[in-house]
């Protein structure tokens, strides 16, 4: 067996993407949704004029630190991520004509996908990583975007980019620089770097 039977591993999200990429893996762990407040923490880390960066890595430390207050002895990954395009930061779209203005925004731009994540245990941060894939728009037509949109339904509002990169959506690029799993929103190989140096995974 590749994983130690403890401490117990805590994905701290509703994610289904970065589950998808644990489980992959071969992790065995639970998942936790955690309750934050993530327009709120964003507005803050703007008024005090934070990069994006620490923007993420705040989100991610919150989610961490929220579940792992219920389960001090296991170990709770929490990870977010953020849009960022020409300075601007850009949120999951709340519905298919959002996804559509945000599609055309990007379009023939590069952006970054700012991705935190954080470890915590024993009620303190253990481990934390930062990735900035790049990835760069295509200048799609409109017709192929309504085409995209009508094909891919609302499971694009579930990523921030309004966007799956697993599916349908690598159509939209014309490049993409970065780890796939961090584009997906866990940056896989450094996690699993952690985890085999805390004795989580064999080495």
């Amino acid at each position: 067996m590749l994983q130690q039977p403890a401490p117990a591993l805590i994905l701290a999200t509703a994610s289904s993407a970065r589950r998808a990429v644990l489980a992959a893996a071969g992790l065995q762990f639970t998942a936790e949704a955690a309750a934050v407040d993530e327009a709120e923490i964003k507005e803050s880390a703007r008024a005090e004029g934070l990069p994006a960066a620490e923007a993420a890595m705040l989100l991610a430390e919150a989610k961490a630190r929220r579940i792992a207050r219920r389960h001090p002895e296991a170990l709770v990954i929490g990870a977010d991520q953020m849009l960022v395009c020409e300075a601007r930061w850009y949120d999951k779209p709340p519905d298919l004509a959002a996804a559509r203005l945000q599609l055309l925004a990007l379009r023939g731009k590069p952006h970054e996908l700012v991705t935190a994540m954080v470890c915590w245990r024993h009620g303190q941060r253990v481990w934390q990583h930062l990735a900035r894939p790049r990835l760069v728009m295509r200048d799609f037509s409109e017709a192929f975007l309504d085409a995209y949109l009508a094909a891919e339904g609302e499971a694009v509002l579930g990523s921030v980019g309004a966007y799956r990169l697993e599916g349908l959506g690598v159509q939209l690029f014309a490049a993409v620089e970065g780890e796939h799993s961090a584009i997906l929103g866990l940056p896989l190989v450094p996690l699993l770097g952690f985890l085999r140096g805390h004795g989580v995974l064999l080495a």
